[in-house]
């Protein structure tokens, strides 16, 4: 059905920023593809972010590394493979197995694969070094540094003398670069918090009972009218305080609930005014007056106590906060350490059991022994015992990271981010133990052992027959998740679900409405993993059953497609800003990955020795190969994890120097100095420029994968590619705007184009305030009745030209305050990770026609900038309790004859000046459902003597 938010009418209701938003699609089929992949680099990290942009290029190396491979494994190890001449069948004839226990052609393989990880390794170094420099200009980036949060620290493990005497806490961190700004110890506010929790549920379940009531009024109406008879009002709702069923008188849940929820305000207005009442905790915010500063605080040894002031995080953003785990004792975090990684190991036993049941019950024989009927070996029960053991291992990966989630959090784990981070190994383990090692390597362990019962001689020509059937399972597992994975990754099953199922059944509220159209989120804690096995997988069979990589390079190359397009125009994963410290954690992946390939290889060639010195010189090799791999490891380790972390003084020095060096997209592909291409360029010729510009993105996509030498002869043979790249991103200057009005309005349009990052507007807007591209802090903002940004001069009723339609009658359009207009430019969240970003306010002067709506769902911009007053920083860094305000918001659905203009004014009265009514952007439709303008805030909604009064607004054309 047509709704009016559909239409030009709300031409600034957004989900996501504008300047977040990728460009249109073509109505072809297959034009998303072309888009996606033309779209530049450095528009992808202005969109997206720095961990977006490295893991796809990580997927992307992998498409890359597996394509050569499969490309090169066809004409040189399954020919000599399918000449072998051992007798094999059907798939095995491609697989080693096939070749005699002593052939020479063996040393194909060991050739091939010394090629192969070489090149490997010299794609995640040159990775690496493209990383490190979009790091440090991450950091560096004032859309970045900007923020508090950049120069922020969390310290926990604070002693005693410390906790009590914040001036010496002060003077201590005093000694580094610029000082300390500003030192928030943080308070444990649990019964406050207990009081919040109180309110805010019965708040939501007030809600609820009064969007019901407006739904039985709204159809009694319509059935008196139908039936000409006089209107009856539907029962009030009725409720038990008592929490046990049926034990209790009934009350009015309406009555009993307004008055509970003013008490409770009442008591969160009397605690939360003052933080110095509740005690201290052993955790405190530092807040420096420069950047360097905190990333060297992060790296120095604080105190000379045992483990006291060991737990320091950077870029500290409070939404991220697991504030329960801030008041932890260092030694029982360790000794919940301990019990965590017992618990995880009880996990890995607990699960790998699991595996073998599950993987056991499918086999045809065990059907065999339990049904004793014979099965059947082809056909669909044979797709059947193919698929489902794959299937059924997904499942309980599904499940696992449930459990090791908890597990962490148990551990004390400050931050949410942090807790995904080391997700990141603790799931990988658990899949290359559980699926690669326990179902599929077990398969020819297994084996082996059964054939060589009473011959332990045959052991060694067991493992070189055996291991290569076992390709068999990989293979299913790869093709499963490739097609069914890709397949589902782009249709979104679940979230598909939840968007049209479960509104119609669970979604009754305005609130739960909008709340269920919120973007879906990428799970990168189980993701990352899943993509690092199956890199294992390949690698690990690459030489021993070539037709792996083939499948593998389809698997790699149909995610990194899909990913480029739901990360662009489907994820909203705003709420994931790590600066890409997820990449050093997939390079670990993948150098566990080479190790277990290259002990394959060595194991094949073990079993297949023999007195010859030709076999013990390929066991040589093979060992040399580790050797060299674990050198290269090393190196790895000691020049570019260090810089990955944490901000070079180098870095921060020439950006301190020249501020706005790192506003240009760095060159991340060649050998000069940082921050030097972006010096030469402001001086230099724009075509000089545009040509090293190109050169650069060339660089930067192709750099890893082939020499640059080899890249410079192709430009200077072809130097059209070189002009082609270098204005694929490039705007046209006449369409750049030239002020913060011109983005605006453009925004406004909905219209945006793909633009080089240093072109598009920096987000500016923090949690309390927006002024167009104006910061206004908390103690800065106006009082004036004239602030409301979301009246009526700037949110236009809904007035669509169908009987669903929002009502534009003065009568039906409610506006009912709950006090003076002053106290409501301040209020309570139903939700601590959007508290910040729900208590924005309007600045003076804001200009309805550049104005720019704030989505809900845009978290990141919610951060406070360093530009904020310390009354703002230390109530945006408070614990959420403390942040709660003591008035609520209802938002309710207005229903077309005013049925419910007494129940809400009698909720108003109830609640003491500490409820507001909001029926803004809401409406019944014909068949009694609510329907809501999802990108409606009501807590932002600012009440003024204008606003109380019922208006109506003509639709705009």
């Amino acid at each position: 059905m047509h709704h009016a938010w559909s239409t030009p009418l709300f031409c600034n209701v957004i989900l996501i920023l504008c300047s977040k938003r990728s460009t249109k699609i073509g109505a072809s089929p297959l034009a998303w593809i072309q888009k996606v992949l033309s779209i530049p680099d450095d528009v992808i990290i202005a969109r997206v972010g720095l961990d977006t942009y490295m893991f796809l290029r990580y997927m992307r190396s992998m498409f890359i590394i597996f394509t050569v491979l499969a490309l090169l494994s066809v004409v040189t190890i399954m020919p000599v493979h399918i000449t072998g001449g051992e007798g094999e069948e059907g798939i095995n004839v491609l697989n080693m197995s096939n070749l005699p226990q002593d052939s020479n052609k063996i040393w194909v393989h060991i050739v091939f694969f010394m090629v192969f990880v070489v090149w490997v390794m010299r794609i995640i170094i040159t990775e690496l070094k493209v990383y490190t420099r979009l790091r440090l200009w991450w950091l560096t980036n004032r859309a970045h540094s900007s923020k508090v949060g950049a120069s922020t620290v969390m310290v926990s493990s604070l002693p005693d003398t410390l906790i009590e005497r914040e001036d010496k806490l002060h003077s201590m961190f005093n000694i580094f670069p610029g000082g300390v700004r500003q030192i928030i110890v943080n308070r444990d506010c649990s019964e406050l918090a207990d009081i919040v929790e109180k309110r805010d549920k019965y708040a939501a379940k007030l809600e609820s009972l009064m969007t019901s009531y407006a739904v039985n009024c709204e159809k009694a109406h319509k059935k008196a009218v139908k039936k000409g008879s006089a209107y009856v009002e539907p029962k009030r709702p009725m409720m038990r305080e008592s929490k046990i069923p049926f034990k209790g008188p009934k009350l009015d849940a309406v009555e009993f609930l307004s008055t509970e929820i003013a008490k409770l305000n009442e008591q969160i207005a009397e605690s939360g005014n003052d933080a110095s009442k509740f005690k201290p905790q052993s955790s405190a915010f530092v807040l420096f007056r420069k950047q360097i500063a905190a990333h060297m605080s992060a790296q120095t040894v604080l105190d000379y106590k045992p483990f006291s002031m060991n737990a320091v995080s950077l870029d500290v953003n409070p939404d991220d906060v697991i504030w329960s785990n801030l008041n932890m004792n260092p030694y029982n975090r360790r000794i919940r350490g301990y019990i965590s990684s017992a618990l995880t190991v009880g996990l890995v036993i607990t699960w790998t059991f699991l595996t073998f049941a599950v993987t056991g019950l499918v086999s045809v024989k065990n059907l065999e022994k339990i049904f004793k009927v014979k099965m059947p070996t082809s056909g669909l029960f044979g797709i059947f015992t193919g698929i489902v053991p794959s299937l059924a291992l997904v499942v309980l990966m599904i499940l696992l990271p449930i459990f090791l989630r908890f597990l962490l959090r148990l551990e004390g784990t400050p931050r949410v981010s942090e807790v995904d981070l080391r997700l990141l190994n603790r799931f990988y383990f658990f899949q290359v133990w559980n699926i690669y090692f326990v179902t599929i390597f077990s398969t020819a362990v297994l084996s082996t052992a059964a054939k060589s019962i009473g011959d332990p001689s045959k052991i060694p020509e067991l493992i070189s027959t055996q291991v290569p059937k076992a390709s068999n399972p990989i293979l299913t597992y790869v093709l499963l998740l490739a097609f069914t994975g890709a397949a589902n990754e782009i249709i979104q099953v679940a979230p598909l679900a939840m968007r049209y199922i479960m509104p119609m059944l669970f979604a009754k509220t305005p609130r739960a409405i909008a709340e269920g159209e919120a973007p879906a989120e990428f799970d990168w804690a189980t993701s990352i993993p899943t993509h690092s096995l199956i890199f294992l997988m390949g690698l690990s069979y690459s030489f021993i059953a070539p037709l792996v990589n083939i499948f593998v390079a389809v698997y790699f190359g149909l995610f990194y497609l899909v990913y480029r397009y739901q990360f662009l125009y489907v994820y909203n994963d705003t709420n994931w800003v790590t600066g890409g410290l997820s990449y050093p954690k997939s390079v670990s992946q993948m150098m566990t990955g080479v190790y277990i390939s290259e002990v394959y290889l060595l194991l094949m060639m073990v079993a297949r020795v023999n007195s010859s010195a030709n076999a013990i010189i390929r066991i040589v090799f093979c060992g040399l190969i580790i050797l060299c791999t674990v050198g290269t490891h090393l190196y790895i380790k000691d020049a570019y994890m260090p810089i990955s972390n944490f901000l070079p003084v180098r870095g921060a020095a020439e950006i301190e120097e020249n501020p706005s060096a790192s506003d240009r997209f760095p060159d991340i592909g060649g050998d000069r100095d940082m921050f030097e291409s972006a010096l030469d360029a402001s001086d230099g010729n724009s075509a000089i420029e545009s040509d090293s510009k190109g050169r650069s993105r060339i660089y930067a996509l192709y750099g890893s994968l082939v020499p640059k030498k080899l890249i410079d002869y192709v430009l200077t043979k072809m130097p059209s590619i070189l002009h082609s790249s270098s204005s694929a991103g490039s705007p046209n200057p006449d369409t750049t705007p030239s002020s913060s009005n011109d983005v605006a309005e453009e925004e406004i349009a909905g219209e945006h184009t793909d633009k080089p990052y240093s072109s598009m507007p920096m987000p500016t807007a923090h949690h309390y305030s927006v002024s167009g591209d104006v910061v206004v802090s908390a103690a800065d903002r106006p009082t004036s009745a004239n602030t409301n940004i979301f009246a009526t001069d700037s949110i236009v009723p809904l007035a669509p030209n169908n009987p669903d339609a929002m009502p534009t009658s003065p009568d039906s359009q409610m506006y009912l305050d709950s006090g003076a207009p002053g106290t409501s430019q301040s209020i309570h969240s139903y939700s601590s990770k959007t508290e910040l970003r729900q208590r924005r306010v309007a600045a003076e002067g804001f200009s309805s026609a550049s104005a720019v709506r704030r989505s809900r769902y845009d978290t990141p911009e919610t951060r406070l900038y360093a530009d904020a007053n310390d009354n703002a920083l230390a109530e945006a860094f408070a614990n959420p309790a403390l942040r709660a305000k003591p008035i609520v918001s209802l938002w309710v659905p207005v229903d077309s004859n005013g049925l419910c203009n007494d129940l809400y004014s009698q909720v108003r009265h109830l609640g003491a000046g500490t409820i507001r009514v909001v029926t803004n952007d809401t409406f019944i439709c014909e068949k009694g459902r609510v329907r809501a303008n999802v990108d409606f805030i009501p807590e932002d909604f600012v009440f003024t003597s204008e606003t109380e009064k019922p208006t109506s607004v003509a639709p705009q054309q």
